[in-house]
């Protein structure tokens, strides 16, 4: 349970940078005051750094396999939630896919609208359809499209 409530913790604080253009450290003190300590907070720490350090990776796929969707138009809930998938998806190998794909879809049910849990699997599906394009894109340091 640890591992979700972590993600939980992450997915909030990814949330509160995106919204409101908090400091991370601020984001996850205001979370600890307010919710508690974390059984794992190194995981959670974990997640929201590997995401923000990876952003124009994560962004950039996104932007290339939502389909009709720009990254701006997509609810905060849901784009905080699909870029710290999609750090797992791409980047914590001790993570399944299906896993990353499964928790992020609850967290979706869990703070998002009722279409935010198909939206999510929807775009996830379509980057993990491309995961090994990604990465190499990623690792040549090159933009999609260029």
């Amino acid at each position: 349970m640890s591992r979700r409530q972590s993600r939980e913790r992450a997915f909030q604080v990814l949330f509160q940078i995106d919204l409101g253009r908090t400091e991370p450290e601020v984001a996850f003190s205001g979370m600890d005051s307010s919710f508690g300590k974390l059984t794992d907070p190194d995981f959670a720490k974990e997640l929201v750094e590997g995401t923000l350090t990876n952003i124009s990776v994560i962004n950039n796929a996104i932007k290339n396999y939502s389909k009709d969707w720009a990254l701006q138009r997509m609810a905060y809930v849901d784009r905080s939630i699909i870029r710290l998938a999609m750090y797992e998806i791409l980047f914590c190998r001790d993570t399944p896919d299906s896993v990353a794909i499964n928790e992020a879809v609850e967290l979706g049910k869990t703070f998002g609208s009722d279409e935010s849990g198909k939206f999510i699997n929807g775009v996830l599906g379509r980057v993990l359809e491309h995961k090994d394009e990604i990465l190499s894109i990623a690792a040549n340091n090159t933009r999609f499209g260029e």
